[in-house]
């Protein structure tokens, strides 16, 4: 008995700043420019617009948790010859978000990502791990509706018959509906 009371006691009191948490959850979508380093048989970077979708939820006004998941297509001629370089990226997100006015409304946030690529290069398929960090800045239009301007730094594994696509340099803006 003095056993089950106790893990009652312990339960309880760890769920209560579960219980007392603010939790915004959010949805969205972003546009923006994407510089992709590529070396080897090609030297040239891959560069064009990326298209995201992305939901997730912040906590207690200060942490965001997002789920994202982007895509961008660019060709380009070198030597002679025509290249594509596909990728689909599925990311997992963290950021600390930090107010700047005091309404709250204008925030900088700072953060890491990891997750998965799919890079397609002249019809040569990855899927490989990736991991980054990335920085800017949000602001709240109301209660429901948010932009952001974001910078995002991956480092990226893809290597397929003498091709690696080494990083991606991203900077974005996004809309997101908070509910």
């Amino acid at each position: 008995m003095k056993k089950t009371l106790t893990a009652v006691l312990v339960t309880g009191l760890i769920s209560l700043p579960a219980a007392a948490m603010d939790v915004d959850y959010f949805v969205g979508g972003g546009i923006g420019y994407q510089q992709d380093t590529i070396k080897g048989d090609i030297r040239k970077d891959s560069d064009d617009l990326y298209y995201e979708l992305r939901l997730g939820a912040v906590l207690n006004d200060h942490h965001r948790l997002m789920g994202s998941y982007s895509y961008k297509e660019d060709k380009f001629d070198r030597d002679d010859s025509r290249y594509k370089h596909e990728q689909h990226l599925f990311l997992a997100s963290y950021d600390y978000l930090i107010p700047l006015t005091h309404d709250g409304r204008l925030q900088a946030f700072a953060g890491v990502s990891m997750g998965g690529v799919g890079n397609k290069l002249q019809g040569k398929n990855s899927n490989d791990f990736t991991w980054g960090g990335q920085a800017g800045m949000q602001y709240r239009f109301t209660d429901n509706w948010s932009a952001e301007l974001r910078y995002q730094y991956l480092d990226m594994d893809y290597e397929e018959r003498g091709l690696t696509v080494e990083d991606s340099q991203r900077v974005g803006i996004a809309l997101d509906y908070r509910f």
